[in-house]
């Protein structure tokens, strides 16, 4: 198991670009936590970049992300790396409930980078600059990236046991450090 690899798998299920920036951005934000709290960051990486590979294909409960479980249990990932990804359906909760500080680092990566991706996306200089502060006031907006739960950012971060505001400043610094593969360092330009 190593991210070479994983990413060639992700590739290959997954062709939408937002898609693969939103697992990557996942990923960076598990590899930070990974390294602050003294876990393993190749793992805690490649589940961060596979936790939606099958997304793309298989979007609808219960099959994603199951039908994605049986793709990495057939090329021998490990299983405590597909439980993970399975703990971060919450329709799956009672047989894969989040206990480990790998499944509630996933879970609460996942929803707040679309947030904070939908954020800088709106700004003059991308991610730059994107604060906490400017994250939260979006996420009261309810008619700002709609696809984001924002019962499932702040019950992610309740869970894996961090203040919200210091999580989402977290994420963004991660996620600053590929903004460029991530399409962040500056805005979109709209003509």
């Amino acid at each position: 198991m190593n991210r070479a690899d994983a990413y060639v798998l992700l590739c290959e299920y997954v062709t939408d670009l937002s898609l693969r920036r939103h697992c990557m951005s996942v990923e960076v934000a598990m590899r930070a936590y990974a390294r602050q709290l003294g876990h393993n960051e190749e793992t805690w990486g490649i589940v961060g970049l596979l936790h939606d590979f099958d997304y793309e294909r298989w979007s609808d409960a219960p099959d994603h992300p199951l039908k994605g479980s049986e793709i990495l249990r057939s090329k021998g990932y490990p299983e405590e790396v597909i439980a993970c990804i399975l703990s971060h359906a919450d329709y799956l909760s009672d047989r894969y409930p989040r206990r480990s500080p790998m499944e509630k680092g996933l879970y609460a990566s996942d929803e707040i980078t679309g947030l904070i991706t939908a954020t800088a996306l709106l700004r003059p200089t991308g991610i730059g600059d994107l604060t906490a502060s400017s994250v939260k006031k979006k996420m009261k907006a309810k008619g700002f990236a709609k696809g984001v739960n924002r019962d499932d950012v702040i019950r992610g971060a309740a869970e894996f046991g961090v203040d919200l505001d210091t999580h989402i400043q977290f994420v963004i610094d991660a996620m600053k450090s590929i903004a460029a593969e991530l399409g962040l360092d500056k805005a979109i330009e709209t003509t």
